[in-house]
């Protein structure tokens, strides 16, 4: 008799009942056989968790005491969490009914593989890509993060061009297949990113350990997408911004930093006035708030260095493109990842 190893699908949620009635009953539907589903309860106000309790009784509640958002939410929840994969779910995501099989099968077929992604696809438009994570995650020379299947705010269309599987950089936190004792070797997610960005910043950590990371695109999932915080929401591009300069921050020699961050702040800047010259005046302070408390913060962000510096055994990675998607797109007009420099 085959022996499967324990899954637990652990969903972050606060408040917004309505996404619990709408996707939790696709993933209680869920064939594989060792599977525990957990609601990773983020203090919520509504009555979400008395929800839970009543329509879905075979679900595992965990209840945080307070709003630690995606990163910190998910670090103390999972204290409470026994089984050899988590499956970290968003809570706006439909999925199929043999959804796990495929990815636990790939990573129990290759130790090295940490962690894993499904293939995403767009709950509104399901022949599309969706943003978080499309068909795997990719990072270029100057720090900023692209998918197969998307390229900035350009989605492809899904017509089965990335159904291989493929090491990636980083594999989207909407939907994170990982292995539980990897997740904890590699310290969890940083508390200080509250939401965005944590999980590329952990996938860099795992990959720092010497492990893989893979996209499995005979799993997919439909993901709404700005379920909790807009995508159009200017806190998100502050978030963004600000995260994406401390993890670079964390990971990176410092020699390379010497040179990068004053390129990575031009470039900032140049968002910006393309925010405030396009109408978006909040997302234009927003970079400048972010870069404010990057700045004004810098040295607690570079003590975050001890944390990553021990667990550095790996100098090889995969999935980081070494030229500039930013010049590619903007400025090449390349709209498919296809149209980069092999990747794969």
């Amino acid at each position: 008799m085959k022996s499967y190893p324990k899954v637990a699908v652990v969903i972050i949620h606060w408040n917004r009942k309505n996404l619990l009635e709408q996707f939790l009953p696709s993933v209680c539907a869920s064939t594989y056989p060792n599977l525990e589903i957990v609601v990773a309860d983020n203090n919520s106000t509504d009555d979400s968790v008395a929800f839970v309790k009543t329509h879905f009784p075979n679900v595992t509640i965990v209840q945080n005491d307070d709003n630690y958002g995606y990163a910190g939410g998910y670090n103390h929840a999972l204290k409470h969490v026994n089984a050899d994969y988590y499956v970290l779910l968003n809570n706006d995501i439909e999925v199929p009914q043999h959804w796990i099989e495929p990815v636990i099968e790939a990573m129990e077929r290759e130790p090295s593989v940490g962690a894993c992604q499904p293939k995403m696809l767009d709950y509104k438009n399901k022949s599309s890509f969706e943003y978080a994570g499309a068909c795997g995650g990719y990072m270029d020379r100057l720090g900023y993060v692209f998918c197969r299947g998307r390229l900035f705010e350009k989605l492809e269309e899904d017509r089965g061009q990335y159904d291989t599987e493929a090491e990636i950089f980083w594999a989207t936190g909407a939907c994170l297949f990982v292995r539980s004792n990897v997740f904890h070797a590699a310290g969890g997610f940083d508390e200080h990113f509250f939401a965005h960005m944590e999980e590329v910043d952990l996938c860099w950590r795992i990959q720092l350990l010497g492990y893989k990371l893979k996209v499995i695109p005979t799993s997919f999932v439909y993901h709404v997408g700005g379920g909790t915080l807009n995508k159009m929401s200017s806190q998100k591009t502050y978030l963004n911004f600000r995260n994406n300069l401390i993890m670079l921050t964390k990971n990176l020699p410092w020699p390379t930093l010497l040179w990068l961050i004053p390129v990575r702040s031009t470039l900032d800047l140049l968002s910006s006035i393309f925010f405030l010259i396009n109408g978006f005046p909040s997302h234009s302070a927003a970079v400048h708030r972010a870069h404010a408390d990057y700045f004004f913060k810098f040295r607690k962000w570079w003590k975050l260095r001890k944390q990553v510096q021990p667990i550095f055994k790996n100098e090889n990675f995969y999935g980081v493109y070494n030229g500039s998607v930013v010049a590619e797109h903007f400025i090449g007009k390349k709209q498919y990842f296809s149209d980069l420099k092999k990747q794969e």
